[in-house]
């Protein structure tokens, strides 16, 4: 990988774009990138790993910091280009991280995300083609290409010395981690981490299988209660050897003990079932004897209770006997009852009628009254015609004085009509007049209001205007004070940190301790160190003069901001106020005057103008209104001519009917009271009439059933029809007569059946028997049957129980055994991984292994630079060997050759620590590279250390250094030491100022004069 061209905007320090060429500072191979304290070294650096990687290395990174400089316009972007070549492809990266910038529209700021840009040069067109947009794409791409991530290459290629003295006097598992990163080992200890696992998964499972095969012998030990096995279970733990075998030895033993318990209990079952079937008909038998022993004796019982109840059977036999006789009389009963009912309403009827009829008819006989009827009746139909006559006069009457009403309402509705027809014409023409000044109000108002809404709006601008020039003359005092505020804050700040570096050699001085390498040199021994003065500058106060810098320089672009924004406003406002180009500029006090005056114009028209539909309306209802009386004008016309007519024809048939009424009232008052008189009397005497008639044939009719009933009573054998009717009986009372004369008909047969059974005469015949004895015999037999029955089926379920879970427990046993088998291996490889296994003479893990095997390497290529470095007297090894109680494996030593001894590498100086850990630095950059998969690192960065060296030492591994120009490499040293600017031709000076670093590019002659 070789680097070519760098260029840095608004990144760190550098407020303006730099750019660095390195294909004129490799031209030399070794090059010097120098400059003050702050100016911007390691920013270089950082942009560099920025452009690859999109971030930058160690805290400059955390959350809150920002990678953008602070002397940066505010429109500028913070971005970083790097062009380099990887294998056979150049390329070029362009990264943007996610940054503040002023919104386009409108005031403030807008965040705008990180973007970035790879291109591919082609040579065959001497083009540049874009390749990928996308932040994964690229990091993934950059990876694979560069093969390393980015605390790789913040390793190999951007050397930290510090780091590797640290790493020369650590211990193993110091040195562990670190070559862990660089190496990424991290799947060996994955390995081990999964060996440990699989061992403890694989002993879980071991452990359960032996869990689950206590559990089964348990559960057999259980199972064989009373057997002589139970007494002595299996005892062992999970784990246990032999447990398996102990197990399946004992399952055979119950097993065997388990079926000559269930043969027993066989032979014992079938001594119980005989001894209980001959029980059970034994007490059969003596059931049998007492059951008909007990029907004899209820028979003779229920014959005695018969006997005595005879006389009363013979009572209700009797009474059933005389009941069916007088069934024979009960209709002519029936019919006399009800002729005797008859015969007494219709006598209530009669009198009732003959009191509502005059004395002298109080006594007449049907016929008379049916003569008089038929006279009335007569007499009532010559009123008819009468009747309807007074009827029709009455109609008459009624029509006349409707035709009255109307004509009084025809005569009002036409003089109403002549009135309001003859105001008309004047009235229309006001109306149409009201019409057309509406409508001319509506377009005066429709021009007013396209005038009124831009002075309306010229008026807010002016206002507007006015407020923001006031705005704008506040906003630049502001402006003029916070640039003031912050360029005192700046140089107080520039002149505080100067004051603090010059005194920094004190500020470190105090941290030294004896034996202890310095910070600068790294020297153990501190002969002079440096000592404060009063006027010394603490990092505190440093600080809190660059936060109050920093607050001025927040305010200071606030304040700028602020301004810009109103005077665009400002601008945007005036130029609305203005009607157009080249006129003139009115005052708010103008415009709102014209304001006013089309407002009020525009209120006029519209008041007038929102009357247009009512006074279209008004007409047109006024029209319809005159159509409307004119046409009832005429109408009335019309009806006051057919209303005489009518009323004459009236008025002939109403004398008419006056004649015929006369006639037919006579001496009442109208026809109809006659009429009325008459039909009640018709009513009553047709009443009375018929009353007298049922009356007579009600007494025919008594006294034929009189006759019929005394005729019926003397066939059915009753004296009298008194004693015929009280032998009649209900229906429920007959039935419950008959029921209990079938009851004692049923239970004297019944009592004769069982008196004539012949074994119930016999078990009479002999002794009473006995069957409790028998049932307790028998209760005894079935207790022995069932304790017989219950031994024989729990030594069953015993013995098949025991059956199966032996053959779980040697099933369990199979499966246990590749188990077993896995655990061992798996136990023997994790101990041996992880460094505790007997085996493992040296207690070394695998990934210990694997950074021994990588350390022995590094210490090979770090031992031939430096034994050019140290003039051949040291040379790096590496050592397996065990320290105290730890684990061996990341030993690291220096052989000095001119003593010939191997000590460990904490006991070097300071220089010597200085060029053993570039040394390791350059060899493991080798070893890096070629794990990396053999990417070339053409261009690699050393960082500080040199004033440790004297000179010679200092040119030996100048010397070193230069030697790698014979790889096509070249290294940039990152130091303040002035004798390296003489002795290195190629330099990168980054020069610091109040208005960003810059970058200088130094060759030759240019440079050594510098």
């Amino acid at each position: 990988m070789r680097l070519h061209r760098l260029e840095i905007t608004a990144f760190g320090p550098f407020g303006a774009t730099q750019k660095v060429d390195f294909d004129a500072l490799s031209a030399a191979g070794l090059f010097l990138l120098h400059g003050p304290t702050g100016a911007g070294k390691t920013s270089v650096l950082d942009a560099v790993c920025f452009a690859l990687y999109g971030s930058v290395p160690g805290v400059r990174q955390n959350p809150g910091t920002s990678l953008r400089s602070d002397h940066a316009p505010a429109g500028t972007y913070t971005e970083v280009l790097l062009e380099l070549t990887v294998g056979d492809r150049r390329l070029e990266i362009t990264r943007r991280p996610a940054q503040q910038r002023p919104k386009k529209r409108g005031g403030g700021f807008t965040t705008e995300k990180a973007q970035t840009w790879l291109r591919e040069y082609d040579p065959t067109t001497g083009e540049w083609a874009g390749l990928s947009r996308s932040h994964q794409e690229i990091g993934e791409e950059i990876t694979q290409l560069v093969g390393m991530s980015r605390e790789q290459f913040c390793q190999v290629v951007l050397l930290p010395q510090g780091d590797f003295a640290a790493f020369l006097r650590a211990d193993a598992e110091k040195r562990a981690r670190l070559l862990g990163r660089l190496f990424d080992t991290r799947r060996f200890a994955a390995v081990e981490e999964r060996l440990a696992e699989l061992r403890k998964a694989a002993r879980e499972q071991v452990e359960d299988g032996d869990a689950r095969l206590l559990a089964l012998a348990h559960r057999m030990t259980q199972a064989a209660g009373g057997l002589a096995a139970a007494r002595t279970p299996v005892e062992g733990r999970p784990g246990d050897p032999g447990l398996a075998e102990a197990v399946l030895t004992w399952a055979a033993v119950a097993r065997t003990e388990a079926r000559e318990a269930l043969d027993i209990a066989g032979v014992r079952l079938a001594a119980a079932e005989e001894g209980q079937a001959a029980a059970r008909a034994a007490l059969d038998a003596e059931n049998d004897l007492a059951a008909r022993q007990a029907r004899h004796a209820d028979a003779l019982r229920r014959r005695e209770r018969l006997t005595e109840q005879a006389p009363e059977r013979e009572r209700h036999q009797e009474s059933l006997d005389r009941s069916l006789r007088a069934d024979r009389v009960a209709p002519a009963l029936g019919l006399r009852r009800d002729a005797d009912r008859e015969h007494a309403a219709a006598h209530t009827a009669r009198e009732r009628a003959r009191a509502q009829l005059p004395p002298d008819l109080a006594e007449a006989g049907a016929e008379q009254l049916s003569a008089l009827e038929h006279r009335l009746r007569e007499e009532l139909g010559g009123l008819d015609a009468a009747r309807r006559a007074e009827r029709r006069a009455a109609a008459v009457t009624e029509e006349r004085a409707v035709l009255a009403r109307e004509a009084r309402a025809d005569e009002d509705a036409l003089r109403d009509a002549a009135d309001w027809l003859a105001g008309w014409e004047p009235r229309r023409a006001a109306l149409a007049e009201r019409v057309e000044a509406a409508r001319d109000a509506a377009a005066r108002a429709e021009h007013l209001a396209g005038r009124l809404e831009p002075a309306r709006r010229r008026l807010a601008a002016a206002r507007r205007r006015d407020a923001l020039a006031e705005g704008t003359r506040a906003a630049e005092a502001r402006l003029a004070e916070a640039r003031e505020r912050r360029n005192s804050a700046h140089e107080s700040w520039l002149d505080v940190k100067s004051r603090r570096l010059e005194g920094i050699a004190a500020e470190l001085a105090v941290t030294l301790a004896p034996g202890d390498p310095c910070q600068v040199c790294g020297s153990t021994a501190h002969p002079a160190p440096a000592r404060t003065t009063a006027d010394h500058v603490d990092r505190a106060t440093e600080d809190a003069a660059y936060a109050s810098y920093t607050r001025a320089e927040e305010t200071r672009t606030a304040a700028d901001r602020d301004l810009a924004v109103t005077r665009e406003a400002w601008s945007a406002a005036r130029e609305e106020v203005q009607a157009g180009p080249g006129s003139p500029e009115p005052t708010v006090a103008e415009l709102a005057d014209e304001a006013d005056g089309l407002a009020r114009l525009h209120a006029e028209a519209h008041a007038l103008a929102g009357q247009t539909h009512s006074a279209r309306e008004a007409l047109a209802r006024a029209e319809r209104e005159h159509e409307e009386r004119v046409a009832a004008q005429r109408e009335a016309e019309r009806r006051v001519a057919a209303r005489t007519s009518r009323r004459e024809a009236l008025e002939r048939e109403q004398a008419a009917l006056d004649e015929e009424l006369a006639r037919g009232r006579g001496a009442f008052a109208t026809v109809a009271e006659h009429a009325t008189l008459l039909e009640r009397r018709i009513a009553l005497l047709v009443d009375a009439a018929g009353t007298v008639r049922a009356a007579e044939l009600a007494a025919q009719r008594l006294k034929e059933a009189d006759d019929r009933l005394a005729d019926a009573a003397y066939r059915a054998g009753f004296a009298t029809p008194a004693e015929a009717a009280g032998a009649l009986l209900d229906e429920g009372e007959r039935r419950a007569l008959q029921q209990r004369v079938d009851a004692w008909q049923a239970e004297a047969a019944a009592v004769a059946d069982r008196l004539a059974e012949p074994g119930t005469a016999e078990a009479a015949a002999l002794p009473p028997a006995d069957p409790a004895g028998a049932g307790a015999a028998h209760t005894a037999a079935e207790r022995a049957l069932r304790e017989a029955d219950s031994a024989l089926a729990a030594a069953r379920e015993r013995a098949t129980e025991l059956a199966g879970l032996s053959r779980q427990a040697a099933a369990e046993v199979r499966r246990l055994g590749p188990l077993r088998e896995e655990y061992d291996r798996v136990a023997r490889l994790a101990a041996l991984t992880a460094g505790t296994s007997a085996e493992n003479e040296r207690r070394m893990r695998l990934e210990s292994y694997v950074l021994a095997a990588r350390l022995e390497q590094v210490a090979a290529a770090a031992s031939a630079r430096l034994q050019r470095m140290s003039s051949g007297r040291y040379t790096l090894v590496h050592s397996d060997a065990r320290s105290g109680g730890k684990r061996s494996g990341l030993g690291l030593h220096v052989v000095d050759a001119w003593t010939g001894s191997e000590r460990d590498t904490a006991t070097l100086s300071g220089g010597e620590t200085f060029f053993a850990s570039l040394a390791l630095a350059l060899g493991l950059a080798d070893v890096v590279t070629d794990e990396a998969g053999g990417v070339r690192l053409d261009t690699l960065f050393i960082d500080e250390g040199f004033g440790s060296l004297d000179e010679q030492t200092l040119d030996e591994v100048l010397d070193v250094l230069d030697s790698l120009r014979e790889r096509d490499r070249s290294v940039g040293i990152v130091s303040h030491v002035g004798d390296l600017r003489r002795r290195i031709p190629a330099q990168l000076e980054v020069v610091k100022a109040r208005q960003g670093s810059a970058v200088r590019l130094r060759t030759g002659g240019d440079a050594l004069s510098g």
